[in-house]
């Protein structure tokens, strides 16, 4: 896939998507520890969310890193915003800062 395609096939996810991980593995088979945790926090505030496999596209893998201009994976977007990748999300969870960042975008959530 070429670097244009990859960047459109980026925006298009982050576009359509209220959240988005891009993950290694799937939300229900994280194939790295910090994907897993990224997962856990979400699901924990109970958000919807779709997952996407880096791991299935070198690619895009590389292409996410300069995109956000963020070196690792995983990385959440909120109505099309980087939040962060696991340290972040983690550390937001705790605190109360994803929910209320989900609530001031209107992303439903329990």
């Amino acid at each position: 896939m070429s670097d244009s395609a990859v960047v459109t096939q980026i925006k298009k996810e982050i576009e359509d998507n209220s959240v988005v991980l891009f993950m290694k593995g799937t939300p229900v088979f994280p194939q790295c520890g910090f994907s897993a945790a990224v997962v856990q926090a979400l699901t924990e505030v109970g958000v919807k969310f779709k997952g996407i496999d880096v791991l299935t596209d070198p690619g895009l893998r590389q292409g996410i890193k300069e995109f956000s201009k963020w070196p690792t994976i995983p990385q959440l977007y909120v109505k099309g915003e980087f939040v962060g990748g696991c340290d972040i999300v983690r550390e937001m969870q705790a605190n109360g800062e994803l929910a209320a960042l989900l609530d001031s975008k209107g992303v439903a959530h329990t």
